[in-house]
């Protein structure tokens, strides 16, 4: 599977994806995974930055309110006209544009830090996106990222609960199996059932890769790595919702922050 593919593929799932994330359905990023991310972001104020997979623009606009001068970019036109009315209503001084993540239009050394919500696990060479994002750091900068954890979110897994729906443990299968454009099909699962009933599931193209693959290809880019978080939820929010149980179990995502030489 190409980058053609790949943008098909989340143009086609772009409309309903930013309607149901902007009605509250995607619990795990609100939740959970976007709360631990800018938790560990370090300070920002003042910067530059590159949010690489910005969807439709929902964190791209938490990195602004934190001081960040942004720029976003996304394979999906339909997500870039999402982000734009967006900004337009509410002004942060963001500028979006389609582009693809492993072929970036920016000079070298354009940005001090960029970020990757949730999209690097979706593009098929992983290497190639982040040497690119390498290149257009300037010297001492960093990239933070999040991805589906590689040893918790394989191409199969399964959440194990018990006969009062309370989860007792992770199923994970195929963990050495890479998965080159393998298409999951799926909607969130927060959203309530007459909604998902009027349109057609998410297909979403994975590019799994083992934990020591990512690491490898971070070191193989040149970067060093300097943090790296597993989030989880407390008792009182898996009670709360327990839609988000299962990753106390278990992590279902892998924050890593990296840095380029100085």
């Amino acid at each position: 599977m190409d980058s053609a593919d790949v943008a098909a593929c989340w143009e086609a799932n772009a409309e309903t994806w930013t309607r149901h994330a902007r009605a509250g359905y995607d619990l795990y990023r609100d939740a959970q995974n976007t709360p631990a991310f800018m938790a560990n972001l370090p300070s920002v104020a003042g910067l530059e930055g590159l949010d690489i997979g910005c969807g439709e623009g929902a964190n791209t606009r938490r990195i602004a309110q934190a001081g960040a001068r942004m720029t976003g970019i996304d394979i999906a036109p339909t997500f870039i006209r999402h982000a734009r009315e967006a900004e337009a209503v509410a002004p942060l001084g963001i500028a979006y544009q389609v582009a693809d993540g492993m072929d970036l239009p920016f000079a070298d050394g354009s940005f001090d830090f960029a970020t990757a919500f949730m999209s690097l696990m979706d593009m098929p060479r992983q290497d190639r996106v982040l040497a690119e994002a390498e290149r257009v750091l300037r010297p001492g900068g960093f990239l933070q990222f999040s991805i589906l954890h590689p040893c918790f979110a394989t191409p199969f897994r399964r959440v194990l609960r018990d006969e009062n729906k309370t989860v007792f443990g992770i199923e994970v299968r195929e963990y050495f199996r890479a998965t080159d454009g393998e298409i999951e099909t799926w909607r969130f699962g927060a959203a309530p059932e007459h909604e998902k009933a009027k349109v057609e599931p998410f297909k979403v193209p994975r590019f799994h890769r083992t934990l020591s693959e990512w690491v490898n290809l971070l070191i193989t880019t040149g970067f060093t790595i300097e943090h790296m978080h597993e989030p989880t939820v407390d008792a009182e929010t898996a009670a709360r919702e327990p839609y988000l149980a299962d990753t106390r179990v278990a992590p279902l995502f892998l924050h890593m922050r990296v840095r380029k030489a100085g």
